[in-house]
């Protein structure tokens, strides 16, 4: 693992001050909730990475099919 000299060592990330404020406004963002506009191209990011996901795995089946054949054949 890399090493980050700006990280706290040596104490969990409870009761540490977090001197760029990130931690405390990327709490903030979540704890906030999705914007609304977002809420509405969830469904369609969802259908297309499924699509993508099984294109995937057709692609791998094809791949090892393959393979397989050269190596048999």
């Amino acid at each position: 693992m890399a090493h980050n000299p700006h990280a706290p060592q040596g104490q969990g990330p409870e009761g540490n001050h977090d001197p760029a404020g990130s931690t405390q406004m990327f709490r903030a963002f979540v704890d906030e909730g999705a914007p609304q506009g977002r809420t509405a191209a969830t469904p369609a990011a969802s259908s297309s990475s499924r699509v993508g996901l099984i294109a995937g795995v057709i692609a791998v089946v094809v791949v090892l099919g393959a393979v397989a054949w050269l190596a048999l054949g």
